[in-house]
């Protein structure tokens, strides 16, 4: 069964979703156990924290309009 380039573009933003949730992840714990190994100041570690949650804002948002378009 072929897939029309709609279904292949949404599919790509799923993907691209779950690589940036997956990477923001890893990301946030390799920080955090990295500020925690060589002491770094909260400010640092907070930033990452604000950088992580913007990510999971805008993955949930995406993710959101992938579920919407398709339920229209």
């Amino acid at each position: 069964m072929t897939q029309s380039p709609s279904q292949l573009a949404e599919a790509a933003r799923g993907r691209r979703i779950a690589l940036v949730v997956a990477a923001t992840g890893l990301g946030y714990i390799l920080v955090q156990s990295l500020g925690e190994r060589y002491d770094w100041p909260p400010k640092y570690i907070f930033l990452a924290d604000l950088s992580a949650a913007a990510a999971f804002v805008w993955t949930m948002v995406a993710a959101f309009r992938i579920w919407r378009k398709r339920h229209m």
